[in-house]
């Protein structure tokens, strides 16, 4: 057997090992795509999606997690949120109760999503319902992703027509708090060469908090055009239309933590905190064999969403002076944007004497028109966007008219402050080749460099002001893995990213910020990876992430001064089937890190950074019918701000589930989360908004397929 093959081998033992107990039912089908994989060598994998090129995970040199459709089913996830619950490494903030935020190693993300491998940076919850998997990798990636990916990416891969099968699969659940939902996931083989599938879903939302509803749903047609032996072409239109309430959490109190006396109250409005979306995605994706060892793609995305959030929240609130009272601001946002991604790539394998190497050079083009303003709240009785207002469940507000907390009535005007106003058009340029040099049988060299041309127009619409900026930037890549054995590598790897100084939503280059170079990130990791056996794999992994922000010197606004800050830490994972019976995957990380300002370290622990977080989950099949599940997530207490004055506490949530097939076509499942009944609060956006987590609730589902 081939190297190439016996990495092939490997990548599918370690997918078959994330699938959990499910993988049985995927056998014979892994089977099949092994066979596959062997005859055209491992360039014909894409399991890994997000690498672009077909790399077996023992051989990539940074750390990453695949979470799959079959997995997200069995522990009753729902969001991703869920599944960064129990991924090393990263955790959940806020997201201000309207978007996804993840913070990776350190680093709060709200736009370093991709969408089959493209850039999807728009905030909004994203749907699992049409994924064959979730791709999460950490430390910088800006050679594969370009800007931004500054402490990791998270990938989602959506599920394709399939040649030559026929199937209807659905899901359907409700828990204890009467939130609904219903998945569909058909596809037909309309020919020989051509597939049809189509996913949609609903969902009803609810949960433990007052006033919170909501709905989403989409739909997400897709064909497979088998156009020759050597080309295939994907097409897909996807719908999401998703509303729901806002809700942004509670205050902290004197001692800097969360007010538990406040847990059932919530610091909005029942009728303006809310968030509505509706996108329109489009996706085409050509791959072509030019032979065995030369495959070229090409891809076109096109993305227009329209979103609107407005919402009140606890801006201050002093236990000490004021217990009875809490300050109220507010705002109306909206966004409306339209992304073009236009991208091709060329993956190679060739051999220069006996070194083997597998290169792939891409181009990437990106045209974003973003329109996005915001109104602050006006109150009529402060003339100001703040208003105080007598805690209570619930507050005397409904509809921007209430009453304060001197007795008096107030009202809201969220059409007279204005905020902000722009309209950016941000075009993209890139380039990039990697080489994977094979020296030998047990060493690997990762070569790799990107360049992007970043040019951004902000009109100021207030102001009547037009600014531009264009930044070039060249992020380079090494990587070093050393296999002592086949299922082994021992890794060393070199990276940079960079933000341009816009941001990850493009606010404003307005002020000091015009003339201010990118932030930029390098990251140092070395690792192990381990596949114990063919179904069970050990990954770990050290790393230190550097941030270099420009900024303006106090003394001269004509200089600059580099202000460096760091986070370093550890992760380790093991994942897969100990025994034909039971699966496992258990993960810890540590976080460290310092803030550093212009004149040196401060002392101060960056947010949303705790020190330890630990999960593991069990699924043992006790028949062959029936099986159960526990498991058990852990979240050292964290700084809410950088100031290092609001703490979020530490917390233990225990869940648990339990599977039973009635036949090989229909399943019952019960998830039960927080089985403890722990109050804790799992994430925050700021000091006076502290999610409160859900106490216990069940979920049962009825899946299947006919």
């Amino acid at each position: 057997m081939t190297v190439y093959s016996l990495k092939a081998r490997y990548l599918v033992s370690a997918l078959l090992a994330a699938s959990g107990p499910l993988a049985s039912a995927q056998s014979s089908e892994s089977e099949a795509f092994e066979e596959v994989i062997v005859q055209g060598r491992h360039l014909y994998s894409d399991q890994v999606n997000a690498l672009k090129t077909p790399t077996p995970i023992l051989d990539v040199p940074q750390s990453l997690s695949i979470i799959t459709a079959e997995h997200m089913v069995e522990r009753g996830f729902t969001s991703i949120a869920d599944i960064i619950n129990y991924t090393p490494g990263v955790n959940t903030s806020q997201g201000e109760g309207h978007r996804d935020a993840v913070v990776f190693r350190g680093v709060r993300s709200t736009a370093d999503f991709f969408i089959d491998g493209v850039r999807d940076d728009v905030q909004y919850y994203r749907p699992l319902y049409n994924l064959e998997q979730v791709e999460i990798l950490r430390g910088p990636n800006a050679l594969l992703f370009g800007r931004g990916g500054t402490g990791g990416i998270l990938n989602r891969v959506t599920k394709k027509g399939v040649i030559g099968e026929s199937f209807t699969r659905y899901q359907a659940g409700a828990d204890t708090f009467g939130e609904f939902g219903l998945q569909v996931d058909s596809n037909f083989a309309i020919n020989d060469s051509t597939a049809f599938r189509i996913n949609a879903f609903y969902e009803g939302l609810d949960n433990h908090r007052d006033f919170y509803d909501g709905d989403r749903s989409g739909i997400n047609p897709t064909v497979q055009f088998a156009l020759s032996p050597a080309t295939t072409l994907n097409l897909s239109y996807e719908y999401v239309d998703h509303e729901r309430f806002i809700d942004r959490g509670i205050p902290t109190g004197s001692d800097g933590r969360p007010v538990e006396a406040f847990e059932d109250i919530v610091f909005g409005d029942p009728d303006i905190n809310t968030n509505k979306l509706e996108a329109h995605l489009l996706r085409a994706k050509l791959q072509h064999s030019f032979s065995g060892n030369l495959k070229a793609n090409i891809s076109a995305f096109y993305g227009d969403y329209d979103k609107l959030y407005q919402n009140f929240y606890a801006s201050s609130y002093d236990q000490a002076a004021a217990p009875n009272e809490v300050t109220l601001d507010g705002y109306i946002d909206t966004t409306r944007r339209e992304n073009l991604v236009l991208s091709g790539n060329l993956i190679g394998e060739f051999a220069t004497g006996k070194i083997n190497h597998t290169v792939i050079a891409g181009a990437e083009f990106i045209d974003t028109s973003s329109d996005q303003d915001r109104f602050n709240s006006f109150w009529d009785t402060t003339s100001d966007d703040n208003e105080i207002f007598t805690i209570a469940r619930p507050l005397t507000l409904n509809s921007g008219i209430g009453v304060n907390a001197a007795g008096v009535a107030t009202s809201n005007n969220f059409s007279t402050d204005l905020n902000d106003d722009t309209r950016v058009d941000v075009d993209v340029l890139s380039l990039y080749i990697q080489d994977e040099i094979e020296i030998s049988e047990h060493l690997d060299l990762i070569v790799g460099a990107r360049f992007d041309q970043f040019e951004i127009d902000v009109f100021n619409v207030p102001a009547n002001e037009n600014r531009s900026r264009q930044d070039d930037e060249i992020s380079p890549r090494f990587g070093l893995v050393y296999k002592p054995q086949e299922n082994t590598s021992l890794y060393a790897s070199y990276s940079e990213s960079f933000l341009p100084r816009s941001g990850e939503q493009f606010a404003n280059i307005n002020g000091n910020n015009n003339q201010l170079d990118p932030d930029t990130f390098t990251n140092l990791e070395a690792g192990v990876k381990w596949d114990i056996s063919q179904r069970l794999s050990m990954t770990a992994a050290v790393f230190e992430i550097e941030q270099s922000s420009p900024q303006v010197a106090d003394n001269d606004p004509a200089t600059l001064d580099v202000v460096d800050s760091e986070i370093d830490g550890f992760e380790v994972q093991l994942q897969g089937q100990v025994t034909d019976k039971w699966y496992l995957t258990a993960s810890y990380s540590y976080l460290d890190g310092e803030q550093v300002d212009r004149s040196g370290p401060t002392g101060l622990r960056p947010r949303e950074l705790p020190e330890n977080m630990f999960s593991v989950w069990n699924a043992y099949q006790v028949t062959p019918q029936w099986g159960v599940g526990v498991g058990l997530t852990y979240q050292d207490e964290s700084f809410i701000d950088n100031s290092n004055n609001a703490i979020l506490p530490s917390y233990t949530r225990v869940d648990a589930a339990a599977y039973y097939d009635v036949s090989e076509k229909l399943r019952l499942q019960l998830n039960i989360e927080n089985l403890n009944d722990e109050l804790y609060f799992p994430n925050a956006h700021s000091t006076h908004q502290v999610s409160v987590g859900a106490p216990l609730s069940a979920r049962l589902t009825v899946s299947g397929q006919f």
